[in-house]
């Protein structure tokens, strides 16, 4: 039989990332209707650590829904790493009597979560909080479509700069491990060339594409590159295509952590709160240690160690897409 949960903590952990409000009032206001008690953890397994713990009521999460960031604050925790640490931090939660934990956040924060059920039997639920995508068992990820959405705002105008002038822009979008920015921010803006680091695009390749379109006299061109890709990020693309194509007007374009910030789009706000909703339910239901997500718009439960453990593929036909539409 599984433990009954009565009193439920929830956190932010790793990086912010849009629609984090959202999931957060989700959960407290999903779990005072069913009779629980609802607990913010500040600034992570940092907090939980320090005991910078307070209970949460209705108004807590009141209007908070169309902010970006995160009311609970984030923070990457060292300390967590270690046994102890995860201890002291346990037993902050014992003695409120917390029972069950929310997890917002990526694939460190879900590793943090696993590592404190599987030692101290604590029912945890993840949930998906990060701009990247890059989470097994979910096709959508609390943040990315607000983080795309600003991405093609900036790229947009970045083109009507680059028309004016007939000049190639390099721009990098966020994605260390992960390309989905960079591939739908670039097809949504009719980029020539996208480089992520699922796909071994060469640099050479993609100069020979701008040199190809350079003889065409086609001179306005874009280049969307994910901070991780295997090249370098956009200045040392940018270096060498001044040294390969000198007569291209080259310029350079980091938009940085603007990609993290904003208020959430509908999209993000309308999974957030049902992933939030159905994190509660899980824990009632003794369904624990599992990331709520979202596969052909029905929830899916993935395993914490199943989600931590696959990678998300980048399919073949958006690869396919790319290379059509920017010929």
């Amino acid at each position: 039989m599984s433990k009954k949960v009565t009193k439920i903590g929830v956190l932010t952990s790793g990086g912010d990332s849009p629609g984090m409000n959202a999931a957060i009032r989700a959960v407290v206001r999903t779990g005072l209707y069913n009779g629980l008690e609802v607990y913010g953890i500040i600034r992570g397994y940092n907090g939980m650590i320090e005991d910078d713990i307070f209970k949460m009521d209705s108004r807590s999460v009141a209007n908070i829904i169309q902010r970006g960031g995160t009311i609970l604050k984030t923070a990457r925790s060292k300390e967590f790493f270690d046994h102890e640490g995860r201890k002291k931090a346990y037993a902050n939660l014992v003695k409120r009597g917390i029972n069950g934990l929310v997890v917002i956040g990526g694939n460190g924060s879900f590793t943090g979560a696993l590592k404190l059920s599987q030692e101290f039997d604590l029912p945890c639920v993840g949930l998906p909080g990060t701009i990247d995508k890059d989470l097994y068992g979910t096709d959508f990820t609390i943040g990315f479509d607000t983080a795309v959405n600003t991405a093609i705002e900036a790229i947009d105008k970045i083109r009507d700069t680059a028309d004016a002038h007939d000049r190639l822009f390099i721009v990098e979008v966020m994605g260390r491990h992960a390309g989905y920015i960079a591939l739908h921010a670039g097809i949504a803006t009719g980029a020539e060339n996208i480089l992520i680091p699922e796909e071994d695009t060469s640099v050479e390749e993609m100069l020979a594409g701008l040199s190809e379109k350079e003889k065409r006299k086609k001179l306005v061109n874009l280049v969307i590159v994910a901070e991780g890709h295997s090249s370098g990020g956009a200045n040392q693309i940018a270096e060498i295509v001044k040294q390969q194509l000198p007569n291209l007007d080259t310029r350079v374009t980091i938009l940085g952590h603007i990609q993290r910030g904003g208020s959430p789009t509908c999209i993000d706000r309308l999974i957030a709160s049902r992933m939030g909703y159905h994190a509660v339910e899980s824990l009632m239901e003794g369904r624990h240690n599992v990331m709520v997500g979202i596969q052909d718009n029905t929830m899916k439960y993935t395993p914490l160690e199943i989600a931590i453990r696959e990678k998300q593929r980048v399919g073949d036909e958006w690869l396919k897409i790319v290379k059509i539409l920017a010929s």
